[in-house]
């Protein structure tokens, strides 16, 4: 398949998703992006269009040495679920991004709910 068509698939089941999918202040929405290096988890409130709480490899909080795999998505996950339960969110509506729910998706959410979040 070419890449223009897979990527247009996977904009298809964002746009998907992010039709049922909506954050609140009290239930925010847990947005997560894998690119080929990096994670990034934000939790966003669409009500307001404020992001309230993020957790990244790039941030300057966490060790240099994580990349996108399923070893750092567990630590990510742990991470993102700290700062949001430092903000007061205990509840999420996880999005996925138009990502399988598989491999480091999945490390990513068993370890935020680990660490305390509920989905």
């Amino acid at each position: 398949m070419r890449t223009g068509k897979k990527q247009k698939l996977k904009q298809l089941r964002r746009w998907r998703i992010r039709k049922k999918v909506t954050g609140t202040k009290l239930r925010p929405r847990m947005a997560v992006c894998f690119t080929s290096e990096n994670i990034h988890v934000q939790f966003i409130d669409d009500d307001a269009g404020v992001t309230i709480a993020a957790a990244s490899t790039v941030s300057k909080t966490v060790p240099k040495d994580l990349s996108a795999n399923v070893k750092s998505a567990k630590t990510i996950g742990e991470l993102a679920a700290k700062n949001a339960l430092g903000k007061g969110i205990t509840e999420v509506v996880f999005d996925r991004g138009g990502n399988r729910y598989h491999g480091k998706v999945k490390a990513l959410a068993d370890a935020a709910r680990e660490a305390g979040l509920k989905f």
